[in-house]
């Protein structure tokens, strides 16, 4: 008997459909055995890959650890192991960027078996009894949250991925050059636009997390969780009998004449370089991620999968309220954070930063300056 063992994260979505496609493969590969375990939301982005990839052969993770991962060799590149026609399909079927975003110096270090990027979710019920008709610009979204009617996810590293969204819409693609994430004066007015949104939300925002949100949300018996203008998606809560409410999920406003566009998130099956069963672990991440079950089984115990065949499955979509094909755009739209070893110790000391500035705690110019002396700090250290 081959044992696995591997790590996701601790909400249905991470973990149940894992834990569904482990069961599933294990009917159908007898000799094999896999057992998940599961760790906080926060822990799953930023954990220590190495001391994962000690412990564990299969890893559920966050995209922007793949350079470093890649660099120090504790994950294994899918093209020793999975077929071209395979990972062809992968990247011809990638809900958004998913896929690349696993790519790194040429070569797949994960599969995309999970998708997500910020969207906006609202209740139907409470925008019928308040009879409020939904926002299509930034401005009408504060003036809907000035009259008591929105939330927002602003839990520290959201804040960062909304400075990313707003300097977009402001200027250039951020990190376009190594002078920083964007000029001082788009990054300074990004923080102030989500400052104004914030200072019209409950302070509870600040520390709400996209799932804590959802939660509330779905939840809550009054006005503020009628809307949200973005937070990373959870399909799991546009499913009937899911939650208490639910909620409905679309596209993100316009700001500054464009719409926005998020900051790509999602979720990958990586394999432990250290694993003593490279051949299982990759023909389970293969099955997880292939077309067939992505639709199927790993969607049916809660996943939000990675597959673009999924997003656009009628049976798909008619069992979480038209999620996927409402929100598709967005994610096809989604910034990719930059890809070099060294990001994740820049976004881990930005964070605080933005978060700050939001919370109204330092002004936007002096915050803004800090995130690009970061920014450059850790690019000049080396791609």
């Amino acid at each position: 008997m081959t044992t696995l063992r591997g790590i996701a994260w601790n909400h249905t979505r991470g973990f149940v459909s894992v834990a569904a496609t482990a069961q599933r493969f294990e009917e159908l590969q007898p000799e094999v055995s896999i057992q998940w375990e599961k760790r906080s939301l926060q822990a799953f982005a930023g954990a220590s890959l190495a001391a994962l990839a000690a412990k564990f052969d299969l890893i559920v993770m966050d995209h922007p650890h793949v350079a470093l991962a890649a660099r120090e060799g504790l994950i294994l590149p899918l093209e020793d192991w999975a077929p071209v026609e395979f990972l062809a399909d992968q990247a011809a079927n990638s809900a958004g960027a998913s896929c690349a975003s696993y790519r790194y110096n040429g070569q797949q270090w994960g599969l995309a078996s999970d998708a997500a990027a910020p969207i906006a979710t609202w209740r139907p019920d409470l925008i019928e009894q308040h009879k409020l008709t939904l926002p299509k610009t930034w401005e009408e979204t504060l003036e809907l949250a000035g009259r008591g009617f929105v939330t927002v996810s602003a839990f520290p590293i959201d804040v960062l991925m909304q400075t990313y969204m707003f300097s977009a819409a402001l200027g250039p693609k951020p990190f376009s050059d190594d002078d920083g994430i964007a000029p001082d004066e788009v990054l300074a007015q990004a923080l102030t636009e989500i400052r104004r949104l914030a200072a019209l939300c409950d302070p509870a925002c600040l520390g709400r997390n996209p799932i804590r949100t959802a939660e509330w949300m779905s939840q809550a018996d009054e006005p503020r969780a009628a809307y949200c203008p973005f937070a990373y998606g959870y399909s799991n809560y546009s499913r009937p009998r899911y939650a208490r409410h639910l909620l409905k999920a679309g596209g993100l406003v316009t700001f500054n004449g464009r719409r926005l566009r998020s900051t790509l998130g999602g979720a990958g099956i990586a394999v432990s370089a250290g694993t003593k069963h490279p051949r299982a672990c990759m023909d389970y991440a293969q099955f997880t991620a292939s077309a067939e079950v992505q639709r199927g089984v790993y969607f049916q115990a809660g996943g939000q999968p990675g597959h673009r065949a999924a997003w656009t499955d009628d049976a798909v979509n008619a069992a979480s309220s038209n999620f996927f094909r409402d929100t598709l755009p967005t994610l096809d739209e989604a910034v990719l954070r930059p890809q070099y070893p060294g990001y994740m110790n820049f976004q881990d000391a930005a964070t605080p930063v933005a978060h700050d500035c939001v919370a109204g705690k330092t002004k936007p110019a002096a915050a803004a300056r800090e995130l690009n002396r970061l920014c450059r700090a850790s690019l000049a250290k080396g791609h």
